[in-house]
């Protein structure tokens, strides 16, 4: 069936016990047990939970992928997948991760002798030369955040495999919409459900899809023993959210065009950071890999003074962090997203004290970019 038929009926089947068209919340901590050793396929719910089921069936199928396995944020997911390894293993990761990302693998993970490295995974050569022999996964975002760059999936995938390594990519930024690393030869996908899939601001989690029997059942494992699970009304949140992701991505790339040509023809913004304009180094690359371009972008003002500026002066656009819900935010990363990365790395990424990162929501876009154009009239 199309995309929109399974984010609306895979898992969100009518409740067989009452008919009611919407899967319930099932707000219980336990389950009840007819006899010893017998019960309806649920005990505990950290273990598991029907709502949480329906999830996860529902995002493994919009992916493409076999299993789902949710969590209590994209940070827990990424946190549950690097519990795959072990102490000694080396992990290759994009040079421009999202900054929770980077401080989970320096800050933490490093402690228990996980090892990494940074490449630009745009430039699949370098990819190629980061690895050793105890190299265990690809970590990539495409596109990055905030600068939008993009990674060739399928060979990324190639080149890992050629090392006995996993591909895993987040897909936070494209949503399965418009993008579906599974069918490019990825091994595992990652989201942040707090975006893109739930898409309105009110709920935060976290999930992972892959096709193999094995290490799903292992991240089964972690996701029990860890405990860092999706609680049932965040699971119903996403899935009414992802009901209508269709149509919100088609609006939010309808609108993030726009702002973007609107942008690059400013004669106070200096750069556009954008996969669907023409000008973006790896526009051919995007055409190819995704069906649509979203409605994450970022510009240059040129100084901490002038985006400033940008920020205290937009009325529409809403100065916060995160993205992908219905309403546009606009945020500064070299302070908020990216904070936690060292100066002199965010200068060598492009993520300069003068960069504003925007996620284009799916309001009337005439308004957006009015907004934006008379706070840039005040820089």
């Amino acid at each position: 069936m199309g995309f929109s038929t399974d984010a609306i009926h895979i898992g969100q089947e009518p409740d067989p016990a009452t008919g009611a068209i919407i899967v319930p919340i099932f707000q219980t901590s336990t389950f009840v047990q007819e006899e010893l050793g017998k019960h309806k396929g649920y005990e505990y719910a950290r273990t598991s939970n029907p709502t949480r089921a329906a999830l996860e069936r529902n995002l493994a199928a919009l992916e493409r992928g076999r299993f789902g396995v949710a969590f209590a944020s994209g940070m827990a997911a990424i946190n549950a997948v690097m519990t795959l390894f072990q102490a000694g293993d080396h992990i290759i990761a994009g040079h421009n991760l999202y900054g929770g990302t980077f401080r989970l693998f320096e800050r933490v993970l490093k402690k228990f002798n996980l090892s990494f490295s940074y490449a630009n995974t745009s430039q699949i050569e370098e990819v190629a030369q980061a690895f050793k022999p105890n190299t265990r996964m690809v970590f990539v975002e495409t596109p990055t955040n905030p600068v939008m760059e993009i990674t060739d999936i399928a060979a990324a995938a190639h080149l890992a495999h050629e090392h006995k390594a996993l591909l895993a990519v987040d897909n936070t930024f494209m949503s399965p919409y418009f993008q579906r690393p599974l069918e490019r030869g990825a091994d595992i996908v990652i989201h942040s459900t707090t975006k893109y899939l739930n898409g309105h601001s009110d709920g935060v989690g976290g999930a992972v899809i892959l096709q193999d029997a094995t290490l799903a059942d292992r991240l089964k494992f972690i996701q029990n023993a860890a405990g860092a699970i999706l609680g049932p009304f965040d699971c119903w949140l996403v899935l009414r959210g992802v009901k209508t992701l269709a149509v919100r991505m088609e609006r939010h790339t309808q609108n993030g065009m726009a702002v973007a040509r609107f942008l690059s023809n400013h004669p106070k913004v200096r750069n556009v950071y954008y996969p669907g304009l023409a000008s973006h180094s790896q526009h051919a690359l995007a055409q190819r890999q995704m069906t649509g371009f979203g409605g994450m972008l970022a510009f240059e003002t040129g100084s901490l003074e002038n985006a400033k500026m940008v920020l205290k002066s937009v009325r529409l656009c809403a100065l916060a962090e995160s993205l992908g819900g219905v309403e546009t935010l606009i945020s500064h990363p070299a302070t908020m997203t990216h904070a936690s990365v060292p100066p002199e790395e965010r200068q060598r990424l492009g993520i300069t004290d003068g960069l504003v990162r925007v996620s284009v929501g799916i309001e009337d876009v005439e308004d957006l970019i009015a907004d934006l154009d008379q706070a840039l009239a005040k820089v």
